[in-house]
């Protein structure tokens, strides 16, 4: 009996896979919650997984806006988790000041990231005081237009080519029943239109003179006028799109209820997951079709300072394994976004992708907002665009008085 025991616990042991015995849990906080972000986010869990130690999925509902609070609040009150997401750039500044973040700098050396990572700006964005305190895992831009290609068939109009057109087409869009521009409720995504549409109608020294020097003269004067006259234009395009969140927007274009949709290339996940193919079933315009520009935000972890050691050395086998090449291919083709790397093979990339890596091999790319402002000036245009988006009476010249002096008192 007891050689039969022996002989099933030893079979049970040799089943055990390379590592498990050793394997560290960790917590991994997020908000990716779609069906395109949960698909990508499986990809990092899966990497993590495969080094032994075990991905504890930790995501969040409702988008950033909502997340990150929780996290913030976690890490400040004592219960940290093994790592979590943030944009990088400002929004861990404060918990990295704090001494709450973990510095990487030793992991990021002998990966040699400065080598690896490009635009270089990411890894600026990770570092405070010369060390390096978060792992970016993905380019993400904002300057981009879906379109509904059956939409427009339904409308007798063609496809735009860019955003003039498209304001053009509003009105056959509307008689086809067909609402011409889809925006959610989520008070981040009426701020990021109007983000775009600063880029696409006043340029590139515009965005920059207005959010990176923040150049109030310029953000009361007449070039953001018209990104104001062009952010109107939007909000009466976007009447009737009685949706919340970003992704219920983008399956109004993916069912040809909406005509387009202003969201940054992760919507490119949600039309991959409902099976439509590039310039085929819906089209994408960076820029809107007029400034071939993108902004090179995205998505980091940071890692928690952490009392137990097994954790601590898992979380540094994590932020090695989301850099990794394979990692970074598999998470951001499916993710919708482009890879930190520039020396990974991205041959299956769609249509929508090379427009992009084009665009970023030619250096036409600016900051995100996220990186150039404080998440107090942030939450404060977030207040102002959602208000201008939701109520109709607030004149464009309102909107512009109150943006100039968000501007003025910006850090």
């Amino acid at each position: 009996m007891k050689i039969r025991i022996m002989a099933a616990l030893l079979a049970a042991s040799v089943a055990l896979p390379f590592g498990a015995a050793n394997a560290t849990d960790l917590e991994v906080t997020h908000w990716w919650t779609s069906g395109g972000e949960s698909a990508a986010v499986a990809e990092l869990a899966k990497a993590f997984d495969a080094t032994g130690n075990h991905w504890v999925d930790g995501a969040i509902a409702g988008s950033g806006g909502t997340a990150r609070p929780i996290m913030i609040s976690r890490i400040t009150g004592g219960d940290p988790m093994g790592a979590t997401q943030f944009n990088h750039g400002r929004q861990a500044e404060e918990l990295v000041q704090a001494g709450l973040m973990r510095d990487l700098t030793d992991v990021a050396t002998a990966e040699h990231w400065k080598d690896i990572i490009r635009p270089a700006s990411l890894l600026d964005s990770c570092t405070i005081d010369g060390k390096i305190y978060c792992a970016p895992v993905n380019i993400h831009s904002w300057q981009w237009l879906w379109l509904s290609n059956a939409a427009f068939k339904k409308a007798g109009v063609e496809v735009p080519k860019n955003w003039d057109e498209f304001v053009a087409a509003a009105p056959a869009l509307e008689k086809a029943g067909i609402i011409p521009l889809a925006v959610g409720g989520q008070p981040w995504q009426a701020t990021g239109a109007f983000d775009v549409l600063m880029v696409a109608v006043a340029g590139k020294d515009v965005f920059n003179k207005v959010f990176k020097d923040k150049d109030a003269e310029v953000a009361a004067g007449p070039e953001i006028a018209k990104v104001f006259k062009a952010a109107d234009d939007a909000r009466r395009m976007s009447k009737g799109s009685n949706v919340q969140d970003w992704n219920q927007a983008t399956n109004l274009v993916i069912t040809g209820k909406a005509g387009g949709q202003i969201m940054g290339d992760w919507a490119q996940g949600e039309f991959a997951l409902a099976g439509q193919k590039a310039g085929t079933d819906y089209t994408c315009l960076p820029g809107l079709g007029v400034n071939e520009i993108i902004s090179t935000g995205g998505d980091a972890f940071y890692f928690p300072l952490l009392k137990d050691e097994e954790k601590s050395k898992a979380q540094a086998v994590l932020a090695k394994t989301l850099l990794d090449p394979k990692t970074q291919v598999a998470f951001n083709l499916k993710k919708g976004s482009l890879p930190v790397r520039g020396d990974v093979d991205l041959a299956a990339a769609n249509d929508c992708m090379k427009k992009g890596l084009d665009i970023l091999a030619k250096g036409n790319v600016i900051q995100g907002t996220d990186q150039l402002l404080s998440a107090d000036s942030q939450k404060q245009k977030e207040d102002l665009f959602s208000e201008f988006f939701a109520n109709p009476s607030m004149t464009p010249e309102d909107a512009q008085k109150r943006f100039a002096g968000i501007i003025a008192s910006a850090d």
